[in-house]
């Protein structure tokens, strides 16, 4: 029920669609019990053709009274024009309930079409938009693989079990209760043996259920590990073939698919046994109806005729396709629901960079940013320790350290990435916190040690975010980053695209790429992570050239790993397991002869 109460939740915007799909149906229903009814007086003039009816009996609110006035105009027809012409009006009555019943029926699905869709497609935006702004730590915990089948997998069953089977949620038991209703005015009796037999079907439908859900469960999450393998081995193809592990990763590869082949078998043939076994159970009460109810006409009890009798085991035959397609549409839908409830467990992750309320706007960069008191962990895990620091504007600022000393880090809580589990940072004198984010990350630009470009046209990934940039201004921040000449020499020029993360371009041009796109931001704060880390001499010279000229009058935090390219940082911070242990120039760092002259001359003895 919880889950069908999530389902009305999702389609509650589109309210109007369901009222019409169930407008629709029930004048289907109507009209297709209407023309059912007609079968008894049809057998009425095969089998009785002198019980006619001359005199127009009472009307009155019940089965026998209505029936009678429906025999009393047939008599009427058969008098005067004789027993074929009543057929021929029964068959051409027939005829006209079933076009408006079917023109009912298509109406009713021309309106659930858009409702099924629409909530799909806002539970895909949904998942996709929470997904932009969960915290980069969800990211490190959480498999690529898993959030990718949410996405495609996830949205997809629920699409196909669920969203195929709301029509039927809503349908079928809007035919059931009709039908159930006309059947206790034909024979309270008889529907009241049918409706006692009915907890049968209940209690067999939820074991399925259950199981159903479990199995799904299961297969969901073998899906994903399955995913991840995959995703992993597109990523890291290059080392698979050198280090030879296909046999490796192909054995992983198929024990996963085996595992998921053999719980989505056992999950198929559940709910492919769910139909049949509730349609045998509903035979099996048919058949006792046919028994009891052909008694009560061979003793004339209940005014119990043959006819009637004959209508009402008509109607009643019309409740086995409605009850096993409800009985197939809720088993299906269980399986639904667990592809829903995965995607909710990504829609309900907590946002941790969470934007104040009265958060306000940064209007620019004025004098400097402060590191008060910054300490930050991972978990249990410190990662900083009691940082203070000053980035004065226009000044650039170089950390430098072993790997692991908190560098990135560092840096990441200035555009709140993360937010320090101690202290504040400030920018001007006020805590970050209490500005807009997207305020905040406006007046910043990253360039990262790995590049990360978009499968797109080099145009757009110079312009990413930027709606509104004009060809002269993308190809001026390509000359400054110097890549204006290289693209220039592509097949398209700015329109090539790059391929899968930028994978048609070398190292070198890939990451002045991604100095253009920083340029064409034209940022206030420049965030240099490692930039020229990955690259040989010669892209080296022409990137380091590249960043020289946009960090021209801009304040610049650079991630530093090869200390030749920040000796003339204006201050190097020199960083250990967490905590700032020299700062300084270049020439007061190697004066002091402490961590940072040993970093130095270690570079200085490899190099030679």
């Amino acid at each position: 029920m919880k889950g069908f109460i999530k389902l009305i939740k999702l389609a509650a915007p589109y309210k109007t669609y369901a009222f019409l799909n169930v407008f629709f149906n029930l004048f289907s229903i109507v009209f297709e019990l209407f023309s059912l009814s007609l079968l008894m007086p049809f057998l009425n003039i095969l089998f009785k053709p002198n019980e006619l009816l001359a005199v127009r009996p009472p009307l009155e609110p019940n089965f026998t009274a209505i029936y009678g006035q429906l025999k009393y105009l047939i008599s009427q027809i058969i008098m005067a024009n004789g027993p074929e012409a009543g057929l021929v009006f029964i068959s051409i009555v027939v005829v006209v309930m079933i076009f408006f019943k079917n023109v009912c029926r298509y109406m009713a699905l021309f309106f659930m079409v858009p409702l099924r869709n629409n909530i799909v497609r806002d539970v895909r935006n949904r998942l996709y938009q929470h997904v932009l702004i969960l915290p980069l730590s969800y990211f490190s915990s959480e498999r690529k693989g898993d959030l990718l089948t949410r996405m495609s997998s996830d949205a997809q069953e629920l699409e196909y079990s669920i969203m195929s089977s709301l029509e039927a949620m809503f349908k079928e038991p809007l035919t059931i209760i009709l039908s159930l209703s006309f059947l206790i005015w034909m024979s309270p009796v008889l529907t009241m043996i049918v409706l006692l037999s009915l907890p049968i079907i209940i209690l067999f439908l939820g074991r399925i259920t259950r199981k159903l859900r479990k199995q799904a469960r299961r297969g969901q999450d073998q899906l994903d590990t399955m995913v991840s393998t995959f995703e992993e081995t597109l990523m890291g193809v290059r080392i698979i073939k050198a280090f030879n592990a296909q046999y490796f990763l192909r054995k992983k590869f198929g024990e996963q698919n085996d595992k998921y082949t053999r719980v989505y078998i056992k999950g198929n043939r559940l709910l492919d046994a769910a139909s049949p076994i509730s349609e045998t159970l509903t035979i099996g009460i048919l058949a006792f109806v046919l028994w009891y109810g052909g008694s009560m006409v061979l003793h004339h009890e209940n005014n119990m005729t043959a006819d009637t009798f004959i209508g009402f085991v008509t109607v009643f035959s019309q409740l086995i396709p409605p009850a096993k397609a409800y009985s197939t549409a809720y088993s299906r839908m269980q399986k639904g629901l667990i592809s829903l409830g995965r995607i909710e467990e990504v829609l309900n992750s907590e946002e941790k960079i969470v934007e104040k309320q009265q958060a306000t706007n940064i209007e620019g960069f004025q004098n400097k940013i402060e590191f008060k008191n910054v300490s930050f962990s991972y978990g249990n895990e410190p990662v900083l320790k009691n940082i203070n620091l000053v980035i004065e504007k226009g000044k650039t600022v170089a950390l430098v350290g072993p790997s692991g000393s908190g560098k990135s880090t560092l840096t990441d809580l200035i555009p709140r990435f993360y937010d320090p589990t101690e202290g504040t940072v400030l920018i001007d004198g006020v805590d970050i916190r209490d500005y807009k984010i997207l305020e905040l990350r406006k007046l910043m630009g990253i360039v990262s040690q790995e590049s990360i470009l978009f499968n797109d046209s080099i145009f757009n990934n110079i312009a990413f975010g930027q709606s509104n940039s004009l060809d002269e201004q993308v190809e001026n921040s390509a000359r400054i980053a110097n890549a204006y000449e290289f693209i220039k020499e592509t097949p398209e020029g700015f329109n090539t695209n790059i391929g899968d993360r930028g994978n048609k371009l070398s190292g070198g041009q890939k990451q002045r790429i991604s100095i253009a796109r920083a340029v064409q931001k034209n940022p206030q704060i420049l965030i240099l992570d490692e930039a020229t880390s990955a690259l040989d001499t010669s892209s080296e010279r022409l990137v380091q050239d590249a960043l020289s000229n946009i960090m021209k009058g801009r304040t610049t935090v650079v991630i530093a790993h090869r200390l030749s390219t920040i000796q003339s940082a204006d201050v190097i911070v020199v960083m250990s397991k967490g905590e700032i242990a020299e700062q300084g120039t270049h020439a007061e760092l190697l004066q002091n002869g402490g961590l940072y002259k040993e970093l130095y001359d270690l570079q200085q003895l490899t190099q030679g």
